[in-house]
């Protein structure tokens, strides 16, 4: 059943992305004065619509994606007096740049969006300030220590597993992992510990152990904390987000450069029996599946399992993202090409005081075009068969 609600999630969460993308195109087309006269969610056989002043909004039969149609995509589309003016390819190529990157870049802030969620609001797995077991004894050298001749700080004090510290000097605790660095870092110094210890509150001295640690002396008291989900603060998750959003972008570009050489693998795996590769292609059946495993992983607390959730539904976005801006026809990347030279090409004619040239014609490109096409439909067909017969396990 919730393997089930893992999919169904999955479905709204990427159509959802879907809206966004378009949303994006049909904005910053507004904003330039362009003329939108679609905005569906789909493709195929119209189910319902509505108008709302020039624009038809509505739903299609195949949930395979979406679109946004703006007047004078192409120099060849027949477009009324009236409308000519706001046809896209009238507009400067900065502001068909925009329109044509905005998709892409609502994936990035959607997906950093994502990320914040799950370090500020879900939380991720990290010690707590929650004490697990109490170490008996601490030596400050390399020999065995013994509980009796010299206990851990922590052992002497009386602390027991359960207890909460929830304040050092009189600072309240918000990141067990930051916070314990008053420790570490004052070797054989004295540190007051306020303790939560079921309805009381325990303040105790613990002077700390001074202990040598890759070359460094430090300070150690003789605790091992709980694992649990923490939330960090507004900053940290901002600077945590950013900090991994960058790798997954990175890691996305490094995925695609490698796409090619990884479609021979996936032919094997797919025909020839060979074992998937969690770290190869992996279509919209297999992110499905990784999202039915999440939601069905018992062992995983429901924070747990929404933070991983959101973690896949972030990737696929950062990913997409970066996909579409590949500089190939029909992807909005390819457009931006065109619409760059374009932009090129005006600007020459104007440092030789010539009229500018007439804008390319992307029908004039479709044989380009439909090989791209073709081999990203082949690819998904492949994708997709892959996912069928041959399943990757993700170990979620």
């Amino acid at each position: 059943m919730m393997g089930l609600v893992g999919i169904l999630a999955f479905v709204v969460a990427l159509l959802t992305s879907v809206m966004i993308h378009e949303a994006g195109h049909y904005l910053t087309a507004k904003h330039f004065g362009m003329k939108v006269t679609e905005f569906f969610l789909g493709f195929g056989k119209r189910l319902w619509s509505t108008k709302r002043g020039e624009t038809e909004f509505g739903i299609k039969a195949i949930p395979a994606g979406g679109y946004c149609r703006i007047v004078g995509m192409s120099v060849n589309e027949e477009i009324s007096e009236q409308d000519s003016p706001r046809a896209f390819y009238k507009a400067s190529a900065p502001k068909r740049l925009i329109v044509l990157g905005a998709g892409s870049f609502l994936h990035f802030v959607l997906g950093f969006l994502l990320i914040f969620t799950i370090f500020f609001g879900v939380g991720t797995v990290a010690l707590t300030s929650t004490v697990d077991q109490v170490v008996p004894c601490i030596s400050s050298t390399s020999k065995a220590c013994s509980p009796s001749l010299n206990p851990s700080p922590a052992q002497s004090a009386g602390i027991l597993p359960g207890d909460k510290f929830i304040a050092i000097n009189g600072y309240p605790i918000k990141d067990w992992n930051n916070d314990i660095n008053v420790v570490r870092n004052s070797p054989g110094k004295t540190n007051i510990f306020s303790i939560q210890r079921g309805d009381h509150t325990l303040d105790l001295a613990i002077t700390s152990t001074p202990y040598k640690l890759n070359g460094k002396i430090i300070g150690m008291i003789g605790v091992i904390n709980k694992l649990g989900m923490a939330r960090s603060p507004f900053t940290t998750s901002v600077s945590h987000a950013a900090s991994l959003s960058k790798q997954l972008f990175t890691g996305s570009i490094s995925s695609l450069a490698q796409l090619p050489a990884k479609v021979p693998a996936l032919v094997r795996q797919t025909f020839g029996g060979e074992k998937r590769d969690p770290a190869g292609l992996v279509g919209v059946i297999g992110v499905a599946e990784a999202s039915a495993q999440t939601a069905g992983n018992s062992s995983l607390a429901w924070n747990e399992r929404i933070g991983t959730f959101l973690l896949i539904i972030a990737s696929l976005n950062i990913f997409v993202g970066i996909f579409n801006l590949l500089p190939l026809l029909p992807l909005d990347g390819g457009h931006m090409a065109i619409a760059a030279i374009d932009g090129l090409r005006n600007t020459l004619a104007r440092i030789r005081r010539r009229p500018n040239p007439r804008p390319i014609d992307v029908e004039s490109l479709t044989p380009l075009t439909l090989v791209v096409f073709l081999f990203l439909a082949a690819l998904s067909l492949l994708l997709l068969a892959a996912d069928i017969f041959n399943p990757v396990h993700f170990n979620l």
